[in-house]
Formats: C-alpha cells, structure tokens, sequence
C-alpha cells in the first residue's frame, strides 16, 4: 500500500524544483529563472476623493442660522420646565415637559401630563424644585395650567407667536424632556398645517400643527417654536408604531393657547362649542354613488336629541345604504351642509375648525341642502358635553 503524506506549501515547492533539475540535467535553477519572462503586475489605481468645498457666502449663511438656533436655545431653555407626576399608581405616573407662561408662576402644558396626577414636581433649569398645583384643564384642547411659588428671578417668560401666519417648510424647533433628559432641543420642519385628528372621548383636536422635529414620550406640554423663538405650538403627541418618534409629531396651535389658557385660570374650564350632530364627507365618489346634488359638503347622520341642531330643525338620515362596491354604511335623506357663516364646508374637518373659532351662545348660520332646495338655518351654539 502505498502511503500518503501531506506538505505544507513551502515542502511542496521546493520538491517541485529538486525534481525540476533533475529532469533538466542537473542545470542550475539560476539558469532556469533567467530564461523565464517576468510579467510585471500593474500598479493599482488610486481614486483619491475630496470634497468639493463651499463657497464662502454658503458657509456664512450656514454659520448665521447655526448661530440663530444656538442664541434660540440660550434664550428659550430657562422657560421650560420638567414635570414630574406621581398618580395611584404607575399608569398614571410619568414625566412631561412645560413651559412659563406668566410671572405668576402659571405653567403650560397638556392635559394628559397632569390630568390625573396626585402629586406634581417641577424642576427648573437651575434644578429649583417646585410642588405644583393644577389649576386648570382642558382634555378636548389637551391644554393645562398648573401654578408653582418660587421666586420671580426662576419666572422666564415665554414670547407667544402666530400660528395663522405659519406655512410648511418653515422651521419648527422643540424644547422639552424626552425620556428625561432635560431641555433637549430638536430642530424640524412645519410638515403640515389645519390637522384634525380624532381623540379617545370621541371628539376631534382641530388645526394642530404637524411637525417632523422629533417629539417624544416625555416632550408632551413642551413648546414648539419658530426660528425666532416665539412659540408656535405645544408639542402633544405622535403616531408611532414604536411609540417613539417616527418623524410624525403634532402640536397645539398657540392661538388655541391664546384662546384656552386666559379662561383656563379665570375658571378652571373651558367651554368649548357644540353643534350636535355626526355627519359624514362628502366626495365626487360618494356623491355619484349616492346621487347626491353636490360635490363636497357634510351629510347628515345623526342628530343628538335636545342638541342645537336638533332645536334648530335640522334633519339627519332616515334610512341606511350600502355604498356599491364597498362594506361602507352610509345613512342618507338627512341635511347636507355645505357652508358655515357663509364659509364653504367641504368635509367634517372644516366644521369643527370653523367652531372652535367661536364661543358658546354665539349664533351661526348653517347653509344646507333640503331635498334639492337651499336653505339657511340658525343655530345657537351650546357646550359640548363631557364623555
């Protein structure tokens, strides 16, 4: 049998050559190179890359906003506040952020933050704790006002701004606690504007702010500024499917902190308008599946009995349909809105935009569609209920 042996690499070649002289005569592996040809090997291409550099008016202007955020954050940072809430339990503890309103010691922030809290610390930029008390709250607006004492020199002030004027693309910058870091700053873009967005009680926030700074678990009652500093909004929630930021956060528009927060330590609650009804969009689609005599407006589902629109003589649907082509229930031969104070109502989110503008007891006049026939409808407005 004949045996096997394994070389290591460096064996193997030099047994090649011994046999390779052998079988030569014995010439000499010296003359053996000198007849072999030598291909050099090329020399590798080397792509050094550089950066092309910025002209020097790009990098002035780059410098000048950079500059602009940092003096914002000077300026702005020692108004906001963490808030620490202590509930029954564990649920109903958490963290939130504020901001000061007044050299009163009232403090802004959502409803959400403190609604249920037992106990409310808040630290200042200096680490001055501080119990606070709840002074007022509104879960449709998600707004709160809380009170602190402490010394006037803690009380910075914020500067309120317009968020009528605001247009997207402008930037947006938040100041809050996310996780518990204190005063962290995010700087975004207004990504949209006259959002509406439904709520657990069953009615809607109108007119937020939608914002891609990132917002996160522990941002909410924060300010949300422009590049001037003034706020524009206050941060309160995101659509996540993470629960941390996914680049979709909105804000309370500050004109409804305007509007809520003065009544908000006068009374303690806000009364926000109700018309009593549940109505559904209209579309080309809907309204060519329907038959419908318009375009856009709001149909009628539902009057709430006793509500305004039901004093009013408002007529909602009396028989339910299938929309053809979809699972979709849809009850017809009710009103169709379609303008408000002579304001055109292309859906439900222009009417409850349009209410929030106005106060309980005021008088409006619905322009609806009757069996074909335009008509105008007065309705006093009442207060919405609690759910």
């Amino acid at each position: 049998m004949t045996t096997k042996r394994q070389y290591p690499l460096g064996t193997s070649l030099i047994l090649a050559l011994a046999g390779l002289l052998l079988a030569t005569g014995g010439c000499s592996l010296g003359g053996l190179l000198a007849e072999a040809t030598l291909i050099p090997s090329p020399t590798p291409v080397v792509v050094v890359l550089t950066p092309t550099p910025l002209p020097d008016s790009v990098l002035t202007e780059a410098e000048a906003i950079e500059q602009v955020i940092v003096n914002l954050y000077k300026r702005v940072s020692p108004s906001v506040v963490h808030i620490a809430v202590e509930g029954t339990n564990v649920l109903e503890s958490g963290t939130g952020s504020g901001f000061v309103y007044d050299r009163q010691g009232h403090i802004v922030t959502n409803n959400h933050v403190v609604a249920r809290g037992r106990s409310i610390v808040v630290t200042f930029s200096d680490d001055t704790r501080a119990l606070a008390e709840v002074i007022g709250t509104d879960p449709d607006s998600d707004l709160a006002v809380i009170k602190v004492d402490v010394p006037e020199s803690l009380l910075v002030p914020v500067e309120l701004g317009d968020s009528d004027s605001l247009q997207v693309g402008e930037q947006a910058i938040a100041i809050g606690n996310p996780f518990g870091f204190e005063r962290t700053m995010t700087v975004g873009v207004i990504s949209s504007l006259g959002r509406v967005v439904p709520q657990e009680n069953g009615f809607s926030i109108a007119n937020l702010i939608q914002t891609d700074a990132a917002v996160n678990p522990g941002n909410s009652g924060g300010p949300l500024l422009d590049i001037q500093g003034q706020v524009i909004g206050v941060n309160s929630f995101i659509f996540s499917g993470t629960g941390v930021s996914s680049g979709v956060g909105f804000a309370i528009p500050v004109n409804t902190v305007k509007r809520v927060v003065p009544v908000l330590i006068a009374d303690g609650h806000y009364a926000h308008p109700w018309l009593g009804i549940t109505g559904r969009d209209i579309d080309n689609l809907l309204a060519e599946s329907l038959n419908l005599p318009v375009q856009q407006g709001v149909l009628v589902q539902n009057i709430f009995r006793n509500g305004p629109a039901a004093q009013a003589g408002l007529v909602d649907g009396n028989r339910s349909v299938e929309i053809e082509g979809t699972r979709r229930v849809v009850r017809v031969g009710g009103d169709i809105i379609v303008a408000i104070d002579d304001q055109p109502v292309g859906g439900m989110d222009d009417l409850i935009t349009y209410l929030e503008t106005r106060q309980v007891g005021d008088d409006v006049v619905l322009t609806v569609v009757r069996d074909g026939d335009e008509q105008k409808i007065v309705v006093t407005l009442e207060e919405r209920p609690v759910r």
